[in-house]
């Protein structure tokens, strides 16, 4: 008789599962989240406007690429050469500070139909698994109002016009107002077993996202698992003094009241010289005011999914995964039984033996 105690389904019978974000935080959770399942879908913010995505972008005319390709990157299978060159950054020329898969999917882009093909045909190149999705092909810019009146256009003023202003980002919103969400973006959310915001900054990655239309009302009518990952420390030029809450109400605020029933913090001390570090930099750990976020409707889990590495905190991919893969096989509307409950018990077992 088979061993339930390292019992594994396969990952073709994994749940289907949700990202939706951008920058590094939704692709280090997608490289824990792939080893569970292959029905995963990432959804990834396009109104970034700085580095090297935003130099192709005003060029080429194009979606900003470099999210998207993070998180191609995340999910891809490929040889350890193929990796370094998509990670390649030339140091010389027009080029400097451009990365080889940025140009990758820009030449991908140039000889498709359409972007969201480009992506598909790329995904399709690096062996990806599961699928990346560009939220929307609009040509959209991120606007910031600030408490005191001031806005600035382009997700990378928004930083700069925040410590000048020296005070809260009211609400962002997109140029062009509602651009159409990619139909396969709305029907990949309805479809959800498990659907997760975050980790990711709160205005840049993670809220442009609710405003494309019929994103916040897809998400709304699923019957999925809900779960937002807060961020492990305020963001400097973004978020500076937010707590738990203030993060969920931003969230509430931009897409609509209950999106989400389930807050995951980290719960991981963080050590004190590295906090120290942070301050210097405007930066502290989020703190937890659970009372208020129950006031809101939201219940707060705090669990051990952060790690230090070379001095800086980030979100644990083993860790992370294996936590949300927990909830899902505990809170799951479907019921998972043998097929994939005894596996993520194994999988956090071996998680905690690999740390």
């Amino acid at each position: 008789m088979e061993d339930q105690s390292v019992y594994r389904v396969s990952r073709s019978n994994g749940p289907r599962v949700v990202a939706i974000g951008g920058g590094n935080g939704l692709s280090t959770m997608l490289r824990g989240l792939k080893n569970y399942t292959e029905n995963l879908t990432a959804i990834v913010t396009v109104a970034d406007d700085g580095g090297g995505s935003g130099r192709l972008r005003e060029d080429l005319g194009m979606p900003p690429p470099g999210d998207i390709r993070n998180c191609m990157e995340a999910l891809a299978n490929t040889e350890p050469l193929m990796s370094d060159l998509l990670h390649y950054r030339f140091q010389d020329g027009a080029l400097a500070g451009q990365s080889f898969g940025n140009l990758f999917l820009a030449a991908m882009n140039g000889i498709s139909p359409s972007f969201d093909v480009a992506v598909r045909r790329m995904s399709e190149v690096l062996a990806v698994t599961g699928r990346v999705l560009p939220v929307t092909t609009a040509n959209v810019q991120l606007e910031a109002e600030f408490e005191n009146g001031a806005s600035v256009v382009g997700e990378s003023k928004i930083f700069w016009c925040k410590k000048e202003q020296d005070c809260r980002i009211r609400r962002v919103r997109l140029l062009p107002e509602h651009p159409d969400a990619l139909p396969d973006v709305l029907a990949a959310i309805r479809d959800a077993e498990l659907l997760v915001l975050g980790p990711g900054s709160l205005y840049t990655s993670i809220i442009p996202n609710l405003l494309v239309d019929g994103v916040v009302s897809a998400i709304e009518h699923s019957d999925a698992l809900k779960v937002y990952v807060c961020n492990i420390m305020t963001q400097d030029g973004e978020t500076e003094g937010y707590s738990v809450s203030d993060h969920i109400a931003a969230l509430f605020q931009h897409g609509a009241p209950a999106l989400f029933d389930i807050c995951l913090t980290n719960s991981t001390p963080i050590p004190e010289a590295v906090a120290i570090r942070y301050a210097k930099e405007g930066a502290a750990p989020i703190r937890l005011d659970g009372e208020k976020c129950a006031s809101m409707g939201v219940e707060v889990l705090s669990r051990p999914v952060a790690a230090v590495e070379s001095g800086f905190v980030r979100h644990n991919p083993v860790r992370l995964a294996a936590e949300l893969m927990s909830l899902y096989s505990e809170r799951g509307i479907r019921i998972a039984g043998d097929r994939f409950g005894a596996k993520v018990s194994y999988q956090m077992e071996r998680a905690g033996n690999q740390q």
